[in-house]
């Protein structure tokens, strides 16, 4: 790893159970993360120590039923946390991402011995993280496996490979790896990160969500147990219609958060103006009617934002809904990726507006670098640019002009 600063703070929560989506813990685990954020971003402190504060409070098991040892929550309730979190600091949001997509796909899954023990490995705190892009697939979200494969070595095998954008797997316990089987059938493994020969490398040098670990991931001679191999048609491996909407949302979300964050922020910098322009129709920044009229739409962004993720949300719940009742998931799996999709072009519009509109709050002030206000735009533009907004809208005209399905694979 890179030799980049890292921030020891010293926490001060005791978490007696699972935290849940409405545990007065959670909020003053989340006021913890808000304190630093700006710091952390601004000079490249990978948050280390929050992610051992969070692995204490065992987030990561939000979704698992209590039944199970975690805390119970609906999806809905999910990407509540998720907006908050994303409030907080979207860094830290987006390390947890692909720890709940691997989740989610476990939970759907039937309860085999390995997929037991996955749950109770989170449920005791562990994280997961995932890798699944290579640099030299020939089309960005396709799935194309081209050099990550495993070999055989007595009743398990070896992995051999390299990856990218693998975000949160810098911090995390476990990673899901895509892979060929030694027949070139694809599959994931699943396997500890400090196990031996595997090297996480910080060589993200995005402009934003600089703290995600999303960098390279190599694999060198990795052992791996035939168990923690998990063939895409194996029977306790569940997978929908559509498979990249929680990923997906997850990021929207983070952008809602980053609202609310930005709507703290001009409020705050409103209040602390000792002075204001000399033509501006009040003498003090609060009492103006244009910065008023700006920080109200700002506050109109953040709560159309959030209201748009939790109506996508609730489709994902209802998938979960009609497999309960033995319907057919795949009506279902095609609404909640249509809300998805739309809510991403909708809310990533609203946060980089949101974003741009804090600096119509103050003056040429506001662009000091002590302030930081710019890590809005970066984080946000640098989440939104994840799927280009106009193949999303192209997708969705496609679905309602002609009826054609949405993609399936990534981004959808």
């Amino acid at each position: 790893m890179n030799k980049i600063a890292q921030k020891v703070l010293e926490p001060t929560i005791e978490f007696s159970a699972p935290v849940t989506a409405n545990s007065p813990e959670l909020k003053q685990l989340f006021d913890f993360i808000a304190l630093g954020a700006s710091e952390r971003d601004r000079d490249r402190i990978l948050p280390f120590d929050i992610v051992e504060l969070l692995r204490r409070s065992r987030l990561g098991a939000l979704r698992i039923p209590v039944a199970e040892g975690g805390g119970g929550s609906t999806v809905r309730e999910l990407f509540e946390v998720v907006i908050r979190l994303g409030d907080a600091d979207p860094n830290v949001a987006h390390i947890l991402r692909n720890h709940f997509v691997v989740i989610e796909r476990i939970l759907r899954s039937q309860r085999s011995e390995r997929n037991r023990r996955w749950i109770k490995a989170v449920v005791d705190g562990s994280f997961f993280g995932f890798a699944g892009s290579e640099l030299e697939a020939k089309r960005a979200g396709s799935g194309e496996v081209v050099n990550t494969r495993l070999t055989p070595d007595d009743d398990g095998y070896r992995l051999h490979g390299s990856k990218y954008y693998s975000t949160g797997s810098l911090y995390v316990d476990f990673i899901a790896v895509r892979l060929l089987a030694p027949n070139g059938t694809p599959a994931t493994a699943i396997v500890p990160t400090k196990r031996e020969g595997v090297e996480r490398i910080d060589d993200w040098d995005g402009f934003g969500q600089r703290l995600t670990g999303t960098g390279t991931t190599t694999f060198t001679n990795v052992r791996v147990e035939a168990h923690e191999v998990v063939f895409d048609t194996d029977p306790d491996n569940d997978r929908l219609t559509y498979n990249a909407t929680v990923p997906q949302l997850f990021l929207t979300a983070i952008n809602a958060g980053i609202i609310r964050n930005v709507l703290r922020d001009a409020i705050n910098l409103v209040h602390k103006r000792p002075r204001t322009f000399y033509h501006a129709t009040a003498e003090r920044a609060a009492d103006d009617p244009l910065i008023q009229q700006t920080v109200g739409q700002i506050a109109t962004n953040a709560f159309a934002a959030e209201a748009i993720v939790l109506q996508a949300a609730d489709g994902l719940d209802q998938i979960i809904a009609t497999r309960a009742k033995g319907g057919d998931e795949s009506a279902a799996s095609l609404e909640a990726s249509l809300r998805t999709t739309k809510a991403k072009l909708v809310v990533d519009d609203l946060t980089l507006r949101s974003a741009t509109l804090l600096f119509e709050v103050g003056g040429a002030s506001t662009t000091k670098q002590a302030y930081n206000f710019d890590r809005h735009w970066r984080n946000a533009r640098t989440l939104s640019s994840h799927n280009p907004a106009s193949f999303k809208a192209r997708a969705i005209g496609n679905y309602e002009i002609n009826g054609t399905p949405l993609p399936s694979a990534a981004f959808f």
